[in-house]
């Protein structure tokens, strides 16, 4: 019995603490946002996939050390030897090895690189019935130049460079994109939960002029069919407030995932929507704008893409040559410490060429292909300018309009209660029916609704604004884009 009282206890004591309701503020909604976002997470891993791309062509452009070896290689084949015109069979008995150091020169698109090659090998021929046993070591620098055509490793490792910023852009953006989705998603749970306050509170007048009629009808004051009426009006007032519960209990799951936190956690919000006017210049918001939006380096990045696609097409079926230069020694003898007794120099110098005589028309068309695409991109990037001149314009107009709209929809509110109280004077004295109280009921509760969506509307424009113009007017400050921290 004693260990069944702790028992109890400790269950009791947890409990709380397991259903406990975590608050979340806007600024802690948005953290949580950014740790968990499934979204956020996919861009987090094209970006990191983006710079440890551009990290192996980086470690691409250092000296490679590369080691080949070949411990056991055998060998014994019968041939026939037309000069004598006999059948011989030769037998070979061999390891070797391989150590090389190369080096891409980026400015040149060339590589030098420096070889050594050891081998052993013994040998054995029928046609002479003579066996060698010798070793080899063949020591020589070379170097490969490519002439005639374009830079390949300057231009991959450039497509890199704007394929991670394209990559850090796009997370920015999204990020942008995420606070306003967050945002918006915060502010509709606020929402429907002053929706089912402002329905609870409706519910509770209902209810009390029901109660009133109730008293009214009872004392035979009042016709029956205005308490059927009031009972009508407290039936409406209850589903409308299960009804505001229900989409307040939607939203929240939709918040949830939105942040990326368990559907079943129990989670509220707290909002200030208090209504504070921002000053906003639109001259400055478009300059701003213009100077600072990332989809104008994204234009611009879409651009340099193309252009870099056009000079790989102009090289395709091109005229274009090899230069390559070796020098080195050669050593072999029967002793290894001998090897380089007789060593003997290598040279070699070849001038190579590539020379397409006809295709057909296909390299001319296929660089008409790219042109098209370059000026297809550059009618995108003014289009975009004007995009982003048009959407500023439009965000501080809305934000204007709004300001006037909270000032009408504050000024709604006030003359709805004052209306409300007067017609529930009126109706508590007998001068009004429960329909009629109904009206004004119901007027008063939409009016609050309005005013709370405008609130609601004026914090979402502010923020639109300031994606828009990449400039925060509450704080009087710029935007800094994420990519642009690192």
């Amino acid at each position: 019995m004693k260990y069944l009282n702790v028992l109890i206890v400790l269950v009791f004591c947890i409990t709380p603490l397991t259903f406990a309701q975590k608050m979340f503020t806007l600024e802690s909604a948005m953290e949580t946002a950014r740790e968990n976002s499934p979204d956020i997470m996919e861009y987090r891993l094209s970006l990191e996939r983006s710079q440890q791309l551009l990290k192996a062509q980086k470690a691409a452009l250092r000296s490679k050390f590369n080691l080949s070896v070949t411990p056991f290689e055998y060998t014994k084949v019968r041939e026939f030897n037309t000069f004598y015109n006999t059948w011989n069979t030769n037998e070979n008995t061999s390891y070797s090895g391989v150590f090389s150091i190369s080096q891409p020169i980026e400015w040149t698109d060339g590589t030098i690189s420096l070889n050594n090659q050891l081998e052993w090998q013994d040998a054995y021929s029928e046609f002479s019935d003579s066996r060698q046993e010798t070793y080899s070591n063949n020591l020589y620098l070379s170097y490969n130049q490519p002439i005639f055509t374009y830079n390949r490793t300057r231009l991959e490792l450039r497509s890199l460079e704007l394929d991670l910023e394209n990559a850090s852009i796009n997370y920015a953006l999204r990020m942008l994109m995420l606070e306003y989705n967050v945002t918006q998603s915060y502010y509709s749970v606020y929402s429907a939960k002053m929706s089912y306050n402002i329905a609870v509170e409706e519910y509770n007048n209902q209810e009390a002029s029901y109660q009133i009629i109730k008293n009214k009808v009872d004392a035979g004051i009042s016709a029956m069919e205005e308490l059927y009426q009031a009972e009508v009006n407290l039936a409406t007032s209850k589903s409308t407030m299960q009804n505001a519960k229900l989409t307040w209990d939607n939203a929240l799951d939709q918040f949830k995932q939105m942040i990326g936190i368990s559907i079943l956690e129990n989670v509220d919000v707290t909002a200030d929507v208090t209504h504070v006017p921002v000053k906003v210049d639109m001259q400055k918001a478009i300059d701003t704008g213009l100077a600072s939006r990332m989809e104008m380096r994204q234009r611009s990045i879409d651009i340099e893409n193309a252009l870099a696609t056009l000079t790989e097409t102009k090289a395709y079926n091109e005229f274009k040559g090899d230069v390559t230069v070796s020098y080195g020694i050669i050593g072999t003898n029967e002793q290894y410490a001998d090897i380089y007794d007789e060593a003997t120099k290598n040279q070699r110098v070849a001038v190579s060429f590539d020379i397409p005589l006809f295709d057909w028309g296909e390299r001319k068309a296929r660089i008409k292909a790219s042109e098209a695409t370059l000026e297809t991109n550059r009618l995108r990037e003014r289009t975009q300018k004007d995009d982003i001149i048009i959407g500023i314009r439009q965000a501080v107009r809305n934000l204007q309009n709004l300001e006037i709209q909270i000032d009408i929809a504050r000024q709604n509110v006030r003359n709805s209660e004052l209306t409300y109280e007067i017609n529930l004077e009126k109706y508590q004295n007998g001068d009004l029916t429960s329909m009629d109280l109904n009206l004004y009921q119901t007027q008063l509760s939409d009016r609050k609704n309005s005013l709370i969506s405008a609130l609601i509307d004026y914090k979402l424009a502010l923020l639109n604004l300031k994606i828009e113009s990449m400039w925060d007017f509450v704080r009087n400050e710029p935007v800094v884009p994420e990519y642009e921290k690192h």
